[in-house]
């Protein structure tokens, strides 16, 4: 089976840098900093900012990796097309980027389902949800919606993505007056030991679960590679919006809980369910308040639209390269995008939205994505260097191999930081524990099996005559 058996159209490059970079940064910010605010907090109490600074320095290390991969190969698929060419395009390679596409089919929903979750916990501030399909109603309306604004042309997207962008920066630009005007409580940016008592923190138990849940934020910033396909000059406009996007990003993010902090003590803000509406409402009053979260849905539902526009086109890339499903590769015939691909993962987004708890998805979504996508990538990246050389590329990360070791070392740490997980009624008197990362590893062995069953029906590697 050839990507040639389905019918397929070239991707048009139209995404500048702007568009790029609001892509990402929507991506970035969503429902995750105004959800994840109060644990933080609740982990690390007044050391909550030295949460946020690890999971910048995460992000900033991990988007060296993704600007020269990104940069060296701008298709449609992202960490698809990467692994592939990492491991080898006729051998492990394929595997690799199969278990990158089958983890996309589960955990792309997943990001969705966690964005629609936390948009119908905010919105029930506005309007009190006491039943208990009324949130289940709202998230499962966002889904379908955001289906319909992302059913057409790829530059049509571009400017409604700069325009959510703008209601992203205008919300956090307005939390951070509020907290600068209406500072009462100090905010410390080093532990009570100052410096030397650094080390202890940063290697704790609970800087550990906090970073799990910063780190998931952060997640967004390499969303232009999705898009690789459809960015003009991509070698110089990829880097430059992953770079662009964190640093704005990691700004926001600490002004943002300074901000908090400063008006709400932070054994306060980590009870609270609303924090931002609580925040504004602290400061200006209950209408204020909810004219804030009426923004923070804004965001919520502008950085869904970013994270199902870049996740459509993985699927489409591996079928376009025949080897997934060959009817993802399938694009519309008068919009030119991949409408299948697009249908099928809000879909599922629709059902997970109906089913699950937002903390809950928010542990799974990095349990499946650490191992094969962010470790995987970052060891393919020295296999390809050590295969193809450094000669031609665009980007090349400085310190090479430091940031790759650092970005391996970092990424386990927070995979085995992981504590979540989902518990399994065997009996009325039996139940089991299922972490998260346990779960991750059984999808992987089943989507091992899938791509044994796929490759043995193609006849192809490890079953080529």
């Amino acid at each position: 089976m050839t990507p040639t058996t389905t019918p397929t159209a070239p991707l048009k490059r139209r995404l500048g840098l702007v568009q790029a970079t609001a892509l990402n940064m929507i991506d970035m910010v969503g429902i995750g900093p105004f959800v994840t605010l109060p644990l933080v907090m609740g982990f690390m109490g007044p050391n909550f900012l030295l949460a946020w600074v690890v999971g910048a320095a995460l992000s900033l290390v991990d988007g060296l990796i993704w600007s020269e991969l990104g940069a060296a190969y701008p298709e449609a698929g992202g960490s698809y097309r990467f692994l592939k060419l990492a491991y080898g395009e006729q051998k492990w390679g394929r595997l690799m980027s199969f278990l990158y596409v089958w983890q996309t089919l589960v955990q792309a929903p997943l990001v969705v389902a966690s964005g629609a979750i936390g948009f119908a916990q905010y919105f029930g501030y506005l309007v009190p949800l006491t039943e208990w399909w009324q949130p289940k109603l709202v998230s499962g309306t966002v889904v379908l919606l955001l289906l319909a604004l992302l059913y057409r042309k790829i530059e049509d997207i571009g400017r409604l993505g700069v325009l959510l962008w703008l209601g992203v920066l205008g919300l956090m630009g307005w939390l951070i007056l509020g907290g600068v005007t209406h500072a009462t409580h100090p905010v410390a940016w080093l532990p009570a030991g100052g410096v030397g008592a650094l080390p202890g923190v940063l290697l704790s138990a609970a800087m550990g679960q906090a970073t799990v849940k910063t780190i998931y934020s952060y997640l967004g910033y390499y969303n232009v590679c999705h898009l690789g396909g459809e960015v003009q000059a991509p070698h110089k406009i990829i880097p430059r919006s992953i770079f662009l996007s964190i640093l704005g990003i990691m700004a926001l993010y600490l002004l943002l809980n300074w901000s908090v902090g400063s008006v709400i003590p932070w054994a306060e803000a980590s009870r609270s369910e609303f924090i931002v509406s609580t925040f504004v409402e602290r400061i200006y009053g209950a209408t204020a308040a909810k004219a804030a979260t009426a923004l923070v849905l804004w965001v919520a539902f502008a950085s869904l639209f970013a994270v199902l526009l870049g996740y459509s086109r993985i699927p489409y890339a591996a079928a376009a390269d025949g080897e997934f499903l060959p009817v993802f590769a399938r694009t519309h015939p008068t919009k030119h995008f991949p409408h299948v691909s697009l249908l099928l993962l809000g879909g599922v987004g629709f059902v997970f939205s109906l089913l699950f708890k937002l903390g809950e998805v928010i542990s799974a979504i990095l349990a499946m994505r650490i191992l094969v996508q962010f470790v995987g990538q970052a060891v393919g990246l020295v296999l390809l260097r050590r295969r193809r050389g450094t000669q031609g590329l665009p980007f090349r990360m400085p310190l090479y191999p430091l940031p790759v070791v650092v970005a391996v070392a970092v990424w386990l740490w927070v995979f085995f930081s992981i504590q979540d997980g989902v518990k399994l009624s065997l009996s009325e008197t039996v139940t089991l524990f299922l972490p998260f990362q346990v779960g991750a590893l059984l999808m992987m062995v089943l989507g091992v099996g899938v791509f044994l069953l796929w490759s043995h029906r193609l006849k192809r590697w490890p079953f080529e005559k």
